[in-house]
């Protein structure tokens, strides 16, 4: 068994984030998810689809509502979740056009969002995402689970999170600066950066235990909209939770800085199933 190859891969140039709906009984679901497989896309199944499945997966569960004292942070279920990623936008549109067809009569697309890679991994504010992502073995040890049946498979939270470039651009370099937590040109962690930087409340190897995961974000635009879409993959939810209890100011009433200039329009969950021989370990999980 291994991971899904594009959880651990570079990011793209290139992503459509592609959600659908369940749309009945289909005795060959299993195998038009199979025949989606390949080094180009990322799967994550929902919870709806796994109770569809009769697949019980240990840690899976819905988003919880992160909502905190006027901060509104919407859930998002949805039964399926592909990430296609490619080098070119092209590709990636024909790629995900042949997805919906192999998929038809089993899910609907009901919603997509495309994504690019910005300056080798910024985010459309100019600075770096994801610093301090785990490498190597911490990596593994931090994105996927590592024993037992499910091993090798991951846990994804997704979130959309729409920035007000407007607003953001009207602070001056310092006050961008501190939002952050972080230099914009030397990508530094300022020491004087406030409680409420971003870096300080997320910063992993602050908690206890660290609550270290892997993170897979990309820039997206819309018309004149634009942001992250954030996608964190994990052994479990909880060190994902853990760090955004932390931002809303729930754990310690700290709110993150992030959040006067950003937020998240969407909040899912998946599972992302290891995979044998390019198929789903879902073999022996299913109910008849």
């Amino acid at each position: 068994m291994k991971p899904q190859a594009g959880i651990q891969s570079p990011l793209p140039a290139c992503a459509k984030y592609c959600f659908f709906r369940l749309l009945g009984n289909q005795k060959d679901l299993v195998e038009q998810l199979n025949a989606v497989v390949g080094d180009d896309v990322v799967l994550g199944l929902g919870l709806s689809l796994l109770k569809h499945l009769g697949l019980m997966v240990p840690a899976m569960k819905s988003a919880p509502d992160f909502s905190w004292q006027g901060l509104d942070i919407p859930q998002t279920p949805s039964a399926l979740c592909v990430w296609v990623r490619g080098a070119d936008a092209g590709v990636v549109a024909l790629r995900t056009r042949k997805i919906v067809q192999q998929l038809a009569g089993a899910f609907e697309l009901i919603d997509e969002l495309d994504g690019f890679l910005h300056r080798n991994g910024r985010d459309v504010t100019g600075y770096e995402d994801g610093t301090e992502n785990p490498v190597g073995e911490a990596a593994d040890k931090a994105a996927f689970v590592s024993v037992g049946p499910f091993a090798k498979s991951s846990f994804m939270a997704i979130q959309c999170w729409q920035h007000d470039m407007e607003a953001f651009e009207a602070l001056p370099l310092s006050a961008r600066n501190h939002v952050i937590g972080r230099d914009l040109d030397t990508n530094e962690e300022l020491d004087d950066a406030p409680a409420r930087a971003h870096v300080k409340r997320t910063e992993q190897d602050s908690f206890s235990p660290p609550q270290f995961v892997l993170r897979r974000s990309m820039a997206w635009q819309a018309a004149t909209k634009m942001g992250l879409m954030f996608v964190a993959f994990g052994a479990s939810f909880d060190a994902f939770e853990a760090q955004m209890y932390r931002m809303t100011g729930s754990a310690d009433g700290i709110r993150d800085a992030l959040f006067d200039i950003s937020r998240p329009l969407t909040s899912a969950y998946y599972w992302c199933p290891a995979l044998d021989n390019n198929r789903l370990v879902l073999d022996g999980m299913l109910s008849d």
